[in-house]
């Protein structure tokens, strides 16, 4: 019967090598879990808001936007939790996170526009006052954990290295513009959004910024095929909202066509990412690159 694998890359048994905690497994899976359920009320149910989602957005198209970040959320918070290695999981963290505490700012801000006589804004108002603070305080645990990182593989290619880094650089400030000066920039947006509904958008536009100069950080495409993943589902489902809800957005404007170009763009950096992910997994010594 053959030895089961020893490869401390891909199963964590060395101890140099930092594990990914069980509390961190656990907060992942739980986290992930709240946002299969909130993209579900938002994707599919994006037209019920008013009786299904802790507050009503209009118009549904905005919905499916929002759904569509928390189902990409949870390709990368759901496949993090099944990595044993934290140098392999950690790229959820910091996006998750940062989304959280400025999701509890926003929603705190806009307090009045929420359903807190139905379960549903109860629960909201519940999970992002607690998961910032359960969040952290994990965090701090996994950080504690003694030990190194596996060495780095084959990096993602360089071009789409440059290209993360470029949409992280227009997603950023304008997500930071949307949440601080919504009513100045709001019009930019491809469709009409509300104060709240701009400052939920753009807490997305940060998190994933942060999600693409993580990926771009991390140099190793073995530490970051699940967020490439995430990244291309963003992107896609992005698209299978417009199509949807295809009468929304002001097809007038360049901003519209700018915005489906972006989205694609995510998709195929998201998809050849993970393709050359699957392609240096089964070229081992493929590994052994060095970062260009």
């Amino acid at each position: 019967m053959d030895e089961p694998s020893r490869d401390p890359i891909r199963t964590g048994t060395s101890p140099d090598i930092v594990a990914t905690t069980v509390a961190m497994q656990r907060m992942l899976l739980v986290s992930g879990a709240f946002v299969v359920i909130a993209g579900f009320q938002l994707f599919v149910l994006s037209g019920r808001t008013a009786d299904y989602f802790a507050w009503t957005i209009e118009p549904p198209l905005t919905a499916a936007f929002l759904g569509a970040g928390y189902w990409s959320a949870a390709v990368l918070e759901l496949g993090s939790a099944k990595r044993r290695e934290w140098a392999r999981a950690r790229v959820a963290m910091p996006a998750v996170l940062v989304f959280t505490i400025i999701t509890l700012i926003v929603t705190l801000s806009h307090l009045d526009k929420f359903h807190l006589d139905s379960v549903f804004g109860i629960a909201w108002l519940v999970v992002y006052s607690v998961f910032p603070v359960a969040m952290t305080a994990v965090l701090v645990g996994q950080l504690r954990v003694p030990g190194s990182d596996p060495p780095r593989g084959a990096p993602l290619a360089l071009w789409a290295r440059v290209v993360l880094v470029l949409q992280a650089m227009v997603l950023a400030p304008f997500g930071v513009a949307l949440l601080v000066a919504t009513s100045r920039f709001d019009s930019w947006w491809p469709w009409t959004l509300t104060p709240l509904t701009a400052r939920a958008v753009g807490a997305w536009l940060v998190g994933i910024a942060i999600v693409a100069v993580h990926i771009v950080s991390e140099r190793s495409l073995e530490r970051i095929d699940v967020a490439l993943s995430s990244y291309a589902a963003f992107g896609l489902l992005q698209l299978i909202a417009i199509a949807r809800y295809s009468d929304t957005p002001d097809w007038n404007t360049a901003g519209a066509a700018a915005y489906i170009a972006f989205c694609a763009l995510m998709v195929v950096v998201g998809v050849f990412g993970v393709m050359q992910a699957w392609v240096v997994q089964r070229h081992p010594q493929a590994r052994a690159l060095p970062p260009t």
